[in-house]
């Protein structure tokens, strides 16, 4: 199946603490239907120190999120919209924005 939203869109939380954020797709995992998102769901892990040099502390970094609870950033009328999909003349098959209906490149 076409992934609606993939590594590198720009994406708005829709639903959760972080409602209404916008960041970028990191990573996207299709199995359990999440993405990881910039600057959303950051979580902070306490590391412990190893022997090998590397050193302990508290890192924040993002957790992943439900893909149900985002949605893509139209490119043309910078708001939140759903992604639909078009073949092309060319037999390239593209995603579409719904709202403006203008093609999503990426």
């Amino acid at each position: 199946m076409a992934a609606r939203i993939r590594k590198g869109d720009t994406v708005v939380v829709t639903t959760g603490s972080s409602k209404g954020t916008r960041g970028e797709v990191l990573s996207v995992i299709p199995s359990e239907n999440k993405a990881v998102v910039r600057g959303v769901a950051v979580a902070k892990h306490h590391k412990k120190a190893t022997r090998m040099g590397e050193e302990g502390g508290i890192i924040a970094r993002e957790a992943a999120v439900d893909l149900s609870n985002l949605a893509l950033i139209d490119p043309k009328s910078d708001k939140a919209t759903k992604v639909g999909f078009r073949v092309l003349d060319g037999g390239r098959k593209v995603r579409v924005a719904k709202a403006t209906g203008e093609v999503i490149e990426g």
